[in-house]
């Protein structure tokens, strides 16, 4: 099954399972410290995702390979990719449940359980990434999957807000989940994850009021993924004991604050075109950084080719094609998370990089607003550019 069967067009099919590692890396703590008696491992996560994966993503190298229009269906119709994703979340609740046993117990110290949690987040960040991958489906039971995995990081409204106001608005300044030139990463999280939340409140709200529905109703998409952390926070707090919410607090911190920097990642400066009617442009490959980096990609299932998730969301991770027309990033997204806590390395990486997307013209770029006229000027630009 987890070979590439006979036949198969995608020359990466048996890598896909590998994406199984994130999760699996809640699992394993445990074993290996008893195993080696090294406590660093309970930072096992850490140590996976900002270590390993970018020295692999640099050692490895680029993909390369685009799957072909005409094995599409093929790819789309094959329930070996869906698997990778669907298994993704029962290992990523057995992690949460173990880890809960060891922070209500005595044998850990408080800086080892932190340890933990910092893993179980970083885990719980890729487990929105695989929540993103479901939830862009139209089946019932994905779309209830990425609720289900959306719980561990209490970010259920990302549901709504992403489908909906993310896709709609991207690389534009009405998009908080869209970075803005001149904006460091620690600007742009409050404002990512504030804006991003009165957007799914407003959003649901409307869809609700379509439809003939209250707020509070069991057809609230928000109120049904809020309901899943409530029921799986209160279940693991019942079974081992209150002690642990500060860590299953922490972890989810973590895992949404992942999730953000990823976001800042993705569309950092980008901005859409305007039609003659003054309309936002629809989104096009130019829009998103993109990076083609191997590791990486399998890890987040594809989500380095955004441009094409951006242009065709409806696609399933396998059949996402990398694009020729998109920015590149100088690296994987592991490595760019790394250079985003560090705003003035990032500035010097990035913004050349933007600058010559834009073939010089700074005034093309999506630009921080307090820091607009200062930007232009330093590039020699009109401010009324």
């Amino acid at each position: 099954m987890f070979g590439k069967r006979l036949g198969s067009p995608d020359p990466k099919r048996h890598l896909w399972v590998l994406g199984l590692i994130a999760p699996m890396s809640a699992l394993l703590p445990s074993q290996l410290v008893l195993h080696t008696k090294l406590t660093v491992f309970w930072w096992l996560g850490p140590i996976i995702i900002l270590i390993a994966i970018p020295v692999l993503d640099w050692v490895v190298g680029e993909d390369g390979t685009n799957p072909r229009d005409e094995d599409y269906e093929l790819l789309s119709n094959d329930r070996f990719y869906r698997w990778c994703t669907y298994l993704f979340l029962p290992i990523q609740v057995i992690g949460l449940i173990i880890a809960s046993c060891m922070w209500a117990g005595t044998d850990l110290s408080t800086v080892d359980k932190i340890g933990l949690a910092t893993t179980l987040g970083l885990v719980s960040g890729i487990g929105i990434n695989a929540a993103h991958e479901l939830g862009h489906r139209v089946e019932n039971l994905e779309r209830w999957l990425s609720k289900m995995a959306l719980a561990q990081s209490a970010y259920g409204h990302f549901f709504v807000e992403h489908n909906r106001g993310h896709h709609a608005r991207v690389a534009t300044p009405d998009d908080p989940a869209s970075a803005r030139m001149g904006e460091s990463l620690w600007e742009f999280l409050p404002r990512s994850v504030i804006g991003g939340f009165r957007s799914a409140i407003r959003l649901e709200g409307e869809r609700l009021a379509r439809k003939g529905h209250r707020w509070f109703s069991v057809h609230n998409h928000i109120l049904q993924a809020w309901s899943m952390t409530v029921v799986l926070f209160g279940a693991l707090m019942a079974i081992y004991s209150p002690s642990i919410l500060p860590y299953l607090l922490l972890q989810a911190v973590i895992g949404a604050g992942l999730l953000e920097t990823v976001n800042y990642v993705e569309h950092y400066g980008l901005l859409r075109g305007k039609r003659p009617n003054g309309n936002w442009a629809r989104c096009a490959p130019s829009d998103s950084w993109n990076s083609d980096r191997l590791v990486t990609n399998i890890f987040m299932f594809h989500l380095q080719r955004h441009s094409d998730h951006h242009a065709n969301p409806g696609r399933r991770y396998q059949t996402l094609r990398s694009s020729e027309e998109a920015p590149q990033l100088p690296a994987g997204y592991a490595t760019m998370i790394l250079l985003a806590l560090f705003p003035p390395i990032w500035r010097t990486v990035m913004d050349p990089r933007l600058l010559a997307h834009y073939a010089g013209d700074v005034s093309r770029a999506n630009i921080q607003p307090r820091k607009r006229e200062r930007i232009l000027a330093a590039y020699d630009v009109p401010a009324a550019a």
